[in-house]
């Protein structure tokens, strides 16, 4: 059967060989189907952002957080960055050395000269000099745990335009309301809702995105959240898109402190009030 039909037009068919979406007679199998279908979506909501960006500004950089194997960042510049033959560039932050290394060595053998990939963590991230001083987008997929407020921290002090996260596995909230279940049981009723472990789990991971987007409009961003159709198998389906405002800062301040006073997570003011 032909998966033809399913590839964009344009898309390089040596680039889904490469990233084993494709095999090497051209077939598809269910998983690769979905994972492709998962790229495509998230490119749907992430075009309007770089073509927005490309007007304004003749060029665009990119960064992608957590790049892992960077499937994102390959098929955002084969369908987009590879035919604007400026200086646009995507940057892939990736902690493992040797996905850095393949993903290098694919981008090169595929021609791709606008993509670098870097082996930094977060905190270098922000003060390396190979990154520009500002970027345009910042993109985090799948970023587990505290690697999507690392994604967040670096956004705001590159002064990014756009944020665009898919979060997942958030378990440091829902640790911390479990720690400090007790203490608030007898005067909060409130605390029914995360009473017990599996709430306590899906009820934190609520929170912590809850709190993210209070961030993000506490630094003047306009922050919309939505789901990923076509990712139905798994629970992490949540997308925030974040565009900077300049929107006024006090109320959305304000309310992420009351949420965290309400809820008992004081103590996670520095992970949440960040300074850019």
């Amino acid at each position: 059967m032909s998966n033809t039909h399913e590839i964009r037009p344009g898309q390089s068919i040596e680039l889904l060989k490469a990233l084993h979406i494709l095999t090497r007679d051209g077939k598809m199998n269910q998983d690769s189907r979905r994972k492709l279908k998962q790229v495509y979506h998230l490119f749907q909501f992430i075009e309007p952002l770089l073509r927005e960006v490309k007007d304004a500004r003749g060029t665009l950089s990119l960064v992608d957080h957590g790049a892992g194997k960077s499937y994102l960042g390959f098929i955002l510049y084969d369908l987009f960055f590879k035919d604007l033959k400026d200086d646009s560039h995507i940057f892939g932050i990736e902690t493992r050395e040797e996905l850095v290394t393949s993903s290098t060595t694919l981008a090169k053998h595929l021609g791709f000269e606008g993509m670098s990939f870097l082996n930094l963590s977060v905190a270098d991230s922000i003060t390396s000099a190979a990154l520009p001083a500002t970027v345009d987008v910042v993109t985090a997929l799948h970023a587990c745990n505290t690697a999507t407020d690392d994604a967040i921290r670096f956004a705001l002090a590159k002064q990014a335009r756009h944020i665009v996260l898919v979060p997942c596995c958030q378990a440091e909230v829902a640790s911390v309301l479990r720690k400090n279940k007790g203490k608030l049981l007898a005067g909060n009723p409130l605390t029914e809702i995360w009473r017990h472990p599996l709430h306590t789990r899906e009820f934190g991971s609520q929170v912590t995105n809850v709190l993210r987007c209070l961030q993000l409009e506490a630094h003047g961003y306009q922050v919309s959240v939505t789901e990923l159709v076509g990712w139905e198998h798994s629970m992490k389906n949540e997308l925030i898109i974040a565009q900077y405002k300049d929107l006024p800062r006090r109320r959305p301040t304000e309310r992420l402190q009351n949420v965290l006073e309400t809820l008992g997570l004081e103590e996670m003011q520095e992970r949440f009030f960040t300074t850019p």
